[in-house]
């Protein structure tokens, strides 16, 4: 399903209804400290420059003052309070004071000042205005508060903008909401591919949040919750955004782990806030994602009675069975661990409807792959069913990956399309990873990896219930030096017995090689064996597939991961998990045999793959059905599909070759195979139909081509018919 749809939504969506505008980033804390400073600094500078003007001005005492009167240079004085500014003949400027109750006459009289001496300068009274009084009294104070009050300010909205300020709004609600309105953002059913059956069943909710009268007068009452269970990528909230925007209802989404702070009761008080804020919204939807993370078992003794996570549950509960009849809030969640879930959540009248997503078919990626491919140029030769054959097992947002590679890998080359070859190496760089070219093999390690997965490549085609190889590779892509590429032929839903056990015999079939053909080991196979090791104690101990312990599954239940370092409870004992673990190397040890024997006995094909392996370094699928063909060896295909088959190589000296199974004959005979096909094949060499059972020899090799059999005379053609219709049905009945 297209699982990751709604993400480009997002964007567009920005100051619309519902989607909150972030608004230029917040400052940060130390350029609004140096915004202070600096404010701190003007202020300062602008109080020293004004002082320092004011102590520039002379003050005289009064004796001076009467002195420079009498002798004439004076000629204005203004009086202003007790403060003096005298204004001399040269038009300096000088400042004096005299004393509060005397009048500046009587003053100047004491100090021997004449009448006609006085009158001669202009003498001016100036009245002191009551603001800048005011203000040049309180200007002490006021600077220092008004420095406080602008600091507190810059701080209060840096801790505000950066979100310090969550303890005053800790009992809020963190639910993002998307309206109906919302076209960047709105999904329908039409965008989510797949999933037919989730979809018919999410049917009704959508019914009743369109006409819920209809519902409420039969006396029917939809289910108040919907759990979506399904592994990571297969659109769990994709659907719920579906449901809502079908039904043109507010959705109101968010995680569970939004609920839960380190101060208990915060979680159960934003809960009661989004309940209430969805009420006044209804009809509505309520979508909480990964609700495992509230919603596990209580009383696992983990965080004890007053657990903050089981606080915001029980508030959880409570809400859900407060809804009344007439209310049309559904409440939708999401989680991947519905067994971790607590019983009481999943009871009737709360999360009672269970919906659950599957991986999708091939059918569905390949309506997935079609969504994905609407806003990409693709070249003529994409066939996007194709895509969905080779990506099984693949979740939408895998698909999603794939397709965005794939456009990557094509704007990268400077391409205005994206072609079939784009999306085929992208179906590899999801599954392994990037293909490194840096990391270059010696020469030893190129041989020893080649034959490596020549042992995979070759016990998996040997093997009736193996999947068949569809790409060998030396190249390195992520961790692993080199890969094998296998798919099935069919996509099945369950997995028998034998199976496990072809599959653990292909594990294991690069650790047979490496052994030998060098008689060593490497690091290679340790992931190989950590699979096949796995899978075998599953088969013991999960599938009840071991004939000496029998049909019991020894899974662990109610037991608790405790950290990395800590345990998971068993519910076995030790006698027990000994002969699990007899029996998983009985098992291991089994296929390990089938491994060798088959690779003994068809050694010259291991030989052949893997110096095809150093000289080309992959090997795709039609060159390794081709390789299989000329040994003898039937490629799988699907029923009904026909191919010929040539029978084994016989070399011309064969107990020469067996005696040295390291030979390069096989090498030798590819190479005359190749001279021949160069030279025609209708040379007198060329076998009769009289003697089709005999193996016609060419340069001392066996080798039988479809050119060879085209080349049949016209008067053999029926007896020819006549020979595949007998082993036709000879093959079908092998088969049933």
């Amino acid at each position: 399903m297209d699982f990751n749809k709604f993400q480009k939504g997002d964007e567009e969506g920005k100051g619309k209804k519902g989607s909150k505008d972030q608004g230029p980033a917040a400052p940060s804390f130390f350029s609004n400290i140096l915004t202070i400073l600096l404010v701190f600094l003007v202020l300062v500078s602008a109080y020293s420059f004004f002082a320092e003007r004011k102590n520039k001005i002379e003050v005289i005492s009064l004796s001076q003052l009467a002195t420079d009167i009498r002798q004439s240079h004076i000629k204005e004085v203004d009086i202003e309070g007790t403060d003096l500014h005298i204004v001399y003949s040269d038009d300096s400027k000088k400042d004096s004071k005299k004393e509060l109750e005397a009048s500046f006459t009587d003053t100047m009289k004491n100090y021997g000042v004449s009448p006609e001496e006085l009158g001669a300068i202009k003498v001016e009274i100036k009245e002191p205005s009551g603001a800048s009084y005011w203000f040049y009294t309180l200007a002490p104070f006021l600077f220092p508060l008004l420095f406080l009050f602008v600091l507190i300010w810059f701080l209060s909205r840096q801790v505000r903008q950066s979100g310090g300020m969550q303890a005053f709004s800790f009992g809020q609600s963190k639910a993002r909401v998307i309206y109906p309105d919302d076209t960047a953002q709105k999904v329908t059913f039409k965008d989510v591919a797949g999933v037919k059956e989730a979809k018919e069943e999410l049917q009704e909710i959508v019914d009743f949040l369109k006409h819920p009268k209809k519902f409420l007068d039969i006396g029917a009452q939809i289910p108040k919750g919907v759990m979506l269970m399904g592994g990571p990528g297969t659109g769990k909230t994709l659907l719920a955004r579906a449901v809502a925007g079908e039904a043109g209802v507010p959705f109101f989404h968010l995680s569970g782990s939004e609920f839960v702070e380190m101060f208990v009761g915060v979680g159960a008080s934003r809960v009661r806030d989004l309940f209430r804020m969805v009420k006044k919204e209804s009809p509505a939807i309520i979508f909480i994602d990964e609700i495992d993370a509230v919603g596990r078992v209580r009383g696992t003794g983990v965080g004890g009675g007053n657990d903050e996570r089981e606080q915001t549950l029980n508030q959880i509960l409570v809400e859900m069975d407060g809804f009344e009849p007439n209310e049309a809030v559904i409440v939708m969640a999401a989680t991947n661990r519905p067994d971790v879930l607590d019983p009481a959540l999943l009871r009737p009248g709360r999360f009672d409807r269970r919906v659950v997503l599957d991986l999708p078919d091939v059918n569905d990626r390949e309506e997935i792959l079609n969504i994905h491919a609407r806003k990409k140029p693709l070249a003529e030769d994409v066939n996007l069913h194709v895509i969905a054959e080779r990506t099984p097992g693949f979740s939408g947002a895998d698909l999603y990956s794939l397709m965005n590679e794939g456009a990557i890998l094509a704007a990268r080359e400077n391409r205005k399309k994206v072609s079939q070859y784009d999306f085929i190496r992208s179906i590899e760089k999801v599954m392994i990873g990037p293909e490194r070219k840096s990391h270059i093999l010696s020469p030893e390690e190129k041989k020893i990896t080649a034959y490596h997965e020549a042992g995979h490549a070759l016990v998996a085609s040997l093997l009736p219930l193996s999947d068949p190889v569809h790409k060998i590779s030396i190249i390195s892509r992520g961790h692993a030096a080199g890969y094998t590429l296998k798919l099935p032929v069919e996509e099945r839903k369950f997995h028998t017995r034998k199976e496990f056990l072809d599959d653990i015999a292909v594990s294991l079939g690069g650790y047979v090689a490496e052994i030998m053909m060098f008689d060593d080991l490497t690091t290679g196979p340790s992931n190989d064996l950590q699979v096949a090791t796995a899978l075998a104690h599953d088969m013991v101990a999960k599938y009840g597939m071991s004939s000496s312990i029998g049909p019991i599954a020894f899974e662990a239940s109610g037991g608790i991961l405790l950290g990395r370092g800590g345990f998971i409870e068993k519910d076995y004992s030790q006698d027990v998990a000994m002969r699990i673990d007899k029996e998983v190397e009985q098992i291991m040890n089994q296929q390990l045999v089938r491994a060798r024997e088959l690779l003994l006995k068809y050694k010259t094909v291991l030989d052949a793959i893997a110096i095809e392996l150093i000289h080309a370094e992959t090997i795709e699928h039609e060159a390794f059905e081709k390789l299989l063909t000329l040994h003898g060896i039937k490629p799988k295909r699907k029923a009904g599909d026909e191919v010929y088959v040539a029978p084994a190589l016989r070399f011309p000296n064969e107990e020469k070759h067996a005696a040295h199974p390291k030979s390069t004959a096989v090498e030798v005979s590819a190479k005359e195979v190749e001279a021949h096909k160069e030279q025609g094949l209708n040379s007198e060499a060329s076998p009769k139909a009289d003697d089709a059972d005999n193996e016609p020899v060419f340069g001392g090799t066996a080798v039988i081509t479809h050119k060879m059999v085209e080349s049949e005379t016209n008067d053999n053609d029926h007896s020819k018919e006549k020979k595949q219709k007998t082993k036709r049905k000879e093959d079908e009945r092998s088969e049933v």
